[in-house]
């Protein structure tokens, strides 16, 4: 009943406290595969450090409305959307005044859902809403788990990579007592992997045995062109289609469509 026209966008948010784990790498070329497969994407900057944005050639100093003015309630979502018509993506860009609504969020009533509020207009026109976080576990993060369907978490292949993963993992208990009760980790992205080296083995090994049943099968490789791959203001998937990188964030992203159109499909009774 109503199943078809109530459907709203899958948002996830692209989480680590971690900094240098992958995460913008991520957030930008998920999105980008997502809009290649014909899906309507909506990626969303919540970093201050805004590299989603510049990632994909946005010169933030002359960004006029950005996710700071969206979270804050200054502006409407839909009038802070830029639109990447060569990569059929829409994009929420950030500025680095982003940083000081974690501290202007504080004295709002209801601070945590503040996103959830801004976002909800726009969920209709958007199969896909992917949500660069912050670095943090800030307020700015929390909203973003807050409104929320999922929680993918990129986790580089290095020592200590489980240290971080236990607050968050958490974190995100704690917003779906609180919060968000549908809040689910969608899935871990093992990035910057070394096949060569033991270490990279042990870390998955030990992430897998954590995470029974979430951790992708494609490992995310190491690679030149990736790091590249920003500076031209470009996706992987444009900029080295046939790359290590490109390959494996194409076959995450087919994971991804394939896992939630399984939990999509109407049953029966509906």
């Amino acid at each position: 009943m109503y199943h078809h026209a109530l459907r709203m966008a899958i948002i996830y948010a692209i989480t680590n406290q971690k900094g240098g784990v992958g995460k913008t790498t991520t957030a930008v070329n998920v999105s980008a595969f997502l809009a290649a497969a014909g899906k309507r994407v909506l990626l969303l900057d919540m970093d201050p450090q805004a590299n989603a944005s510049s990632s994909l050639g946005i010169n933030r100093d002359k960004v006029e409305v950005s996710s700071y003015d969206v979270i804050l309630g200054d502006a409407s979502a839909a009038r802070a959307v830029l639109r990447n018509h060569k990569l059929n993506l829409s994009i929420i860009p950030a500025v680095s005044a982003l940083a000081a609504a974690e501290i202007e969020l504080v004295g709002q009533l209801n601070r945590e859902r503040m996103l959830q509020n801004a976002l909800a207009g726009e969920l209709p026109k958007y199969d896909y809403v992917i949500i660069d976080c912050p670095p943090s576990l800030g307020l700015l993060t929390i909203n973003a788990l807050t409104a929320s369907s999922g929680v993918i978490i990129p986790v580089q292949c290095e020592y200590l990579a489980l240290e971080g993963l236990t607050l968050l993992n958490r974190t995100v208990h704690l917003v779906r007592q609180r919060l968000n009760p549908a809040l689910e980790i969608r899935g871990l992205i093992m990035t910057m992997y070394d096949s060569r080296t033991a270490l990279a083995q042990q870390v998955v090994a030990e992430v897998e045995k954590f995470f029974v049943g979430k951790v992708f099968a494609t490992r995310v490789p190491r690679s030149v062109r990736l790091s590249e791959a920003p500076s031209y203001g470009q996706p992987i998937m444009t900029y080295a289609p046939n790359s290590s990188g490109s390959v494996a964030y194409s076959n995450i992203t087919k994971n991804i469509i394939e896992q939630d159109s399984m939990k999509e499909a109407p049953t029966e009774n509906q």
